[in-house]
């Protein structure tokens, strides 16, 4: 059985990876941190995951835990990723890092946007995005993986087929994205309180949202040029789940059918990804404990506007689930594994 830790796992995506994991029949978790709940079981904090009734909350001690685990999921909060993750990658264990200290290729731009500098240039060369409808060939070599955001997996994937396949000028790209408000973190917040976000639905962050510079990397990179684009967050009264929906401006004279065409045939080998027929778009219910994106468009032939909408949860292919994608295709495991039936009944 491959051993794994779970560095900061009792927040959102610390939990999630402990459900997804209880499920994996390859893999065992025997080591779990948390700062604040070192001592306690898991079950004290989440009663639900009765498989880890014994397993027991530590600190984040890197020469404790360096000998009990093979693969190292890191569901730290930005910034405090970047120390533990040069350790454990260093001392020759695969790591997979939920945070964005390792996501942006270029560390004066992690600095911009993140307000720190990054301090371990060399670790950072070596760190693959791990999208696997992207970077698979890559993520199988890898022994670091930096686990995509939330917002950028669901719009990369809905922008991937039109920008590789010249459908849209590039430079045209309008993201509008809502998300539930786990995505925030498990956390006490005046602003996150029941209260104040029940029955609203508001827009944050306009223009300066810290995911904006990952998308940019990513769809310039499959544009092959440089690329800027108006993304704009919002938060919506749910748990959990985004929806984004995507605009660029035609390039060419195709129909919706033509365009859905193209992209059930660049993701139909994809196990997550799911392109629904013509008239029919996402709902985040249905993607809901699950790790699958769900896709739906558009041609609007009055504007010259393709209009892509995908759906996914936040916590699992936004986070946690793509985190053991990750792991899977890491160590040749079959990639589906503890994911392929995953799922909240909505």
């Amino acid at each position: 059985m491959l051993r794994i830790a779970i560095c900061g796992g009792s927040g959102y995506a610390g939990s999630e990876l402990l459900r997804i994991l209880s499920l994996h029949p390859q893999v065992e978790v025997t080591a779990v941190t948390s700062e604040k709940s070192a001592g306690k079981k898991v079950t004290d904090l989440f009663p639900h995951l009765v498989k880890y009734n014994r397993l027991i909350y530590e600190p984040l001690d890197k020469e404790q835990l360096l000998p009990k685990a093979d693969v190292f999921f890191m569901a730290l909060p930005h910034a405090a990723s970047q120390e533990a993750v040069d350790f454990f990658f260093k001392k020759g264990r695969k790591v997979i890092d939920l945070s964005a200290d390792y996501r942006l290729s270029d560390p004066l731009i992690y600095e911009e946007w993140y307000k720190t500098p990054h301090n371990y240039k060399e670790t950072l060369k070596k760190a693959v995005y791990g999208l696997p409808e992207l970077y698979r060939k890559d993520i199988k070599k890898a022994r670091l993986v930096a686990n995509p955001g939330c917002y950028p997996t669901g719009a990369i994937l809905a922008l991937y087929p039109a920008i590789k396949e010249g459908l849209i000028d590039a430079k045209s790209i309008i993201v509008d994205s809502k998300s539930g408000i786990s995505g925030a973190g498990r956390k006490a917040e005046i602003a996150l309180s029941f209260c104040e976000v029940n029955e609203g639905l508001k827009a944050y962050r306009i223009g300066v949202h810290r995911h904006t510079p990952e998308i940019e990397q990513e769809i310039s990179a499959i544009a092959g040029k440089k690329i800027k684009i108006n993304f704009t967050p919002h938060l919506v009264p749910i748990d959990r789940g985004i929806i984004s929906t995507v605009y660029g401006k035609m390039l060419k004279d195709m129909n919706t059918a033509d365009v859905l065409s193209i992209y059930k045939k660049i993701y139909a080998k994809e196990p997550f990804v799911r392109i629904l027929d013509e008239n029919n778009f996402p709902n985040v219910k249905y993607v809901r404990g699950s790790n699958y994106c769900q896709i739906g468009l558009k041609v609007n032939n009055r504007t010259n506007t393709l209009i892509v909408v995908s759906a996914i949860d936040n916590l699992v292919k936004g986070a946690s689930g793509l985190a053991v994608q990750n792991m899977n295709v890491m160590m040749g495991f079959e990639e589906t594994a503890g994911l392929k039936d995953l799922a909240l009944v909505p």
